[in-house]
């Protein structure tokens, strides 16, 4: 979920167009799967991200060689449940969801992660496969980062040992709010508390990271429970809809909403 403060304006993109280019397969995926592009070196990106915020320059160099850049269409499988782990993913734009799918089809987002967020910690320490189905809900790009590289980072740096570390007590946290959620919280608190959740001001916008039925689900709402209790909100002049932008009106009247 992005939040747009009141007053602030939308910059676009400085950076350089990217033409298509045959590329090979990679990670199980065919190569008609893969939105193919220049090869932008995965270092300017790696730089970037907060996961590696405590490396030098020569230590970035030596991830970079051990890393995969990854352009997807919306709606492909980045990795299936069950499949063994090699590395660790980090999103640089789009959005992917991690979710589990029953054998009768029904779905239930975990997760939903963004530009600069990772996934892949857990069955990656753990040498595990994968617990869950990682699928873009954009056109993304992806850099995959070989295990043995950042096991070799582990060995060398503490700072950034302490890093993947908060990266998985923030995830541990994450689910055990949503036990607290599920367990303590009506649907209509959920929903109040995911608006809120960055503690956007009043009158700001706050974008639906994902299709409404993907909030739900994340949730744990039916997709009709959650469309009602947004109009509801609407209806109450708690909230301003249109698509997936969400405007804060009455931040104060929104915080007791009970339904």
């Amino acid at each position: 979920m992005r939040v747009r403060h009141p007053g602030r304006t939308r910059s676009r993109c400085a950076g350089p167009c990217l033409a298509r280019q045959s590329r090979p397969c990679f990670h199980g995926l065919r190569p008609e799967c893969i939105v193919s592009r220049h090869r932008i070196a995965p270092r300017q990106f790696l730089a970037t991200l907060p996961l590696f915020a405590d490396l030098s320059p020569e230590q970035i160099d030596l991830l970079a060689q051990a890393t995969t850049e990854l352009h997807l269409p919306r709606g492909r499988v980045v990795v299936e449940r069950g499949e063994s782990c090699s590395g660790l993913h980090a999103v640089i734009y789009g959005d992917v969801k991690l979710s589990i799918v029953s054998s009768e089809g029904d779905e239930k987002v975990v997760e939903l992660i963004g530009p600069g967020q990772s996934f892949g910690e857990a069955p990656l320490f753990m040498e595990r496969p994968y617990m869950t189905q990682a699928e873009t809900l954009a056109d993304s790009m992806l850099l995959h980062i070989s295990k043995h590289a950042l096991f070799a980072q582990i060995e060398r740096n503490p700072g950034f040992a302490r890093r993947m570390l908060a990266s998985m007590s923030r995830r541990l946290h994450g689910l055990i709010s949503d036990v607290e959620s599920y367990t303590l919280r009506t649907g209509s608190q959920r929903i109040v508390s995911y608006l809120l959740k960055d503690d956007p001001p009043q009158g700001a916008q706050v974008t639906l990271a994902a299709r409404k039925k993907m909030i739900a689900s994340r949730l744990s709402l039916s997709p009709e429970y959650f469309s009602r209790v947004l109009h509801d909100m609407a209806h109450r002049g708690m909230v301003g809809i249109a698509g997936r932008s969400i405007t804060i009106l009455d931040i104060e009247r929104l915080r007791a909403y009970e339904g």
